[in-house]
């Protein structure tokens, strides 16, 4: 059953994050303690499928005060596919530059800030641009996605830089390229993606070792 071999594949990418990702994580939950022990937010940034790791952070029973989601609606809402708010309205915004500077300025931020963002291949104009205009204002940078898919991709920004490489930190997901990984007997393309799984799956590695961190610092959650 494909099941089983998806279930395969998961803990596969589970592994290979456990196994090569975690002096990644340690750092970065330690740059997120220091903003959160100082008062501050980790601001969380992600379109599409890439919000929902977001959305599953906080708020929610395990989670704790720090972690500010930043989510826009046009960017998070497209199941409709056709008609208003649907697919093609939403990828023409995640691919415009200039949108994420406008979605900054809606905030106020301090330089103790830090941001957090989500994508699978890195390349899209408005995280881009999010990660730049967060850089503009003092913010470390903090990138969660798939390092072997972004590889060889061309970035939709004038910048030249995929979000990868304006990051200060990054946590490779570890999912393969297509993100797709059970392909079926008669059909083209594969079923079965796991960016999702290995985004929530460092999202919780991240925030439980954040939140110990905090705790043997004396700091109440």
């Amino acid at each position: 059953m494909l099941a089983n071999e998806w279930k395969k594949n998961a803990i596969s990418v589970m592994d290979k994050i456990e196994a090569t990702q975690m002096e990644n994580i340690k750092k970065v939950a330690e740059v997120m303690a220091d903003t959160i022990e100082a008062g501050r937010w980790v601001h969380t940034f992600g379109c599409g499928h890439a919000n929902l790791p977001i959305e599953e952070m906080y708020p929610r029973i395990g989670g704790f005060v720090g972690f500010h989601p930043l989510c826009e609606l046009p960017l998070t809402f497209f199941t409709h596919i056709t008609g208003e708010m649907g697919i093609h309205q939403f990828l023409w915004l995640e691919r415009a530059e200039g949108y994420g500077q406008t979605i900054m300025k809606s905030w106020n931020f301090d330089e103790k800030d830090v941001i957090w963002i989500f994508s699978h291949t890195g390349i899209n104009a408005v995280n881009i641009d999010v990660a730049l205009e967060a850089k503009k204002r003092g913010m470390k940078v903090i990138v969660f996605g798939s390092v072997a898919e972004t590889g060889n991709k061309v970035p939709r920004h004038s910048c030249g830089k995929n979000l990868f490489q304006i990051a200060d930190y990054v946590v490779d997901t570890c999912c393969p390229i297509v993100d797709a990984s059970c392909q079926l007997k008669k059909h083209q393309d594969k079923v079965g993606p796991l960016s999702t799984m290995a985004s929530v799956t460092t999202v919780w590695m991240t925030i439980c070792t954040v939140a110990e961190i905090l705790e043997e610092r004396g700091v109440k959650l």
